[in-house]
């Protein structure tokens, strides 16, 4: 498949997903979007809605009205800013609330340092095309709160969850399939997305302090020197607490990482973390299947494969496998791109209804137990996969 065919693919597709979420998320009796749509399409109306998905729809749509200029994406976009800043803002101390129920009422006040990295990455995205200070002020306030409440100045890096009035909690995880460690990788992957996003449209030195010493928490305690995988699971003062390997968030890693450095405009910075990138690529390969695909986890410690297929370790695949392809242009890395793509339209993208699924199993039974819209199932790492591709192949 030549460039010029796969980008005519990728924009067809970008418009289904968009499309999806614009019929089929909004909430219209109670405002903002639902909460849950399971895998037969069926909307659970009393679903609580989350943080991060609003942020997330909120990246989305500003994004995609960058890329495509149509005033739904921008309406869209709208809806989510201004259910996140009357719903989710805590007035009281600042912050954002984890969920609010269906109507709209704070469910669960925790402050979850991934979850504002998220409503970070969202404004910062929507401002781009609003240029409205009160959308900056909204991000820069909950960057300074990360900084005061959650950035350890012991040990360096960031401390994962709080309570409502910010007091570190004993349960910090993310969800029940996550350890309780005090530090993890996946939370410090999304602050340096959400920094960098916000640098873009308000640099500061300040702010360029803090990507520098979140890469450098990358490079010294997070991204295994050896095998060049990532350390998922801390404690407080970075002794790693399991052996487990993610595969997509290896690759999503390796361009998100060098994506960082660049925006700082370090040409020596850049060139190392260039380096690191590729070898962060190549270790993710270890989870490539002969169907194209990633297996989603392995754990060395028992020699375990978790060989389901997810959707968003596919897309950021496509991401990551582009980007080490740029820097080096070999081959082989377009081969794996064409590889999750060919398996993300057989398997992964729901051609009658639209969207992706969840995932399939090692027998590519579909993983009808998950959501096509919910707390965790989102259009963010699609929709940034096909921009993504689009923009960077723009050239051709």
């Amino acid at each position: 498949m030549t460039i010029t065919e796969f980008r005519i693919e990728v924009e067809e597709e970008l418009r289904r997903i968009l499309l999806f979420w614009t019929n089929n998320a909004i909430d219209h009796p109670n405002g903002g979007f639902i909460g849950k749509m399971d895998f037969k399409g069926q909307v659970h109306e009393t679903a609580e809605k989350g943080g991060v998905l609003n942020a997330r729809i909120l990246w989305t749509f500003a994004a995609a009205y960058r890329h495509r200029g149509e005033r739904i994406h921008l309406a869209m976009a709208d809806r989510a800013y201004h259910y996140l800043q009357q719903h989710f803002r805590d007035p009281e101390n600042g912050g954002i609330y984890w969920s609010v129920d269906y109507l709209g009422n704070p469910l669960s006040k925790r402050k979850q340092i991934y979850g504002l990295a998220f409503a970070i990455y969202g404004l910062s995205e929507y401002y781009r095309v609003v240029k409205k200070s009160e959308v900056l002020d909204f991000a820069n306030e909950l960057y300074q709160l990360i900084e005061k409440h959650s950035f350890d100045e012991k040990k360096g890096g960031y401390f994962e969850a709080f309570t409502a009035d910010w007091h570190l909690l004993d349960d910090l995880r993310l969800s029940e399939k996550d350890r309780n460690d005090p530090k993890t990788m996946n939370t410090h992957l999304h602050i340096i997305e959400a920094y960098v996003n916000l640098y873009r449209v308000a640099p500061n030195p300040e702010l360029e302090d803090r990507i520098r010493h979140l890469l450098a928490v990358f490079e010294q305690h997070i991204v295994d020197e050896n095998s060049g995988h990532l350390i998922l699971f801390f404690d407080a003062d970075w002794n790693p607490q399991s052996a487990a390997q993610s595969y997509g968030h290896d690759i999503e890693a390796s361009w998100l990482l060098l994506e960082a450095a660049e925006i700082l405009g370090d040409d020596e910075l850049t060139e190392k973390w260039k380096k690191i990138a590729l070898h962060i690529a190549q270790a993710a390969s270890e989870g490539l299947q002969p169907d194209g695909s990633f297996f989603h986890e392995y754990d060395p410690s028992n020699q375990h494969f978790d060989r389901h297929r997810e959707w968003w370790v596919t897309a950021e695949g496509i991401v990551g496998y582009l980007n080490a392809f740029q820097l080096t242009g070999e081959p082989e890395y377009w081969a794996k791109i064409e590889g999750l793509w060919t398996f993300a339209k057989r398997h992964l993208i729901d051609q009658e209804q639209g969207e992706w699924y969840w995932g399939v199993y090692d027998d590519y039974s579909k993983m009808e137990a998950d959501d096509k819209i919910g707390f965790w199932k989102c259009p963010y790492h699609n929709t940034r996969a096909c921009l993504e591709l689009l923009d960077r192949t723009a050239k051709h």
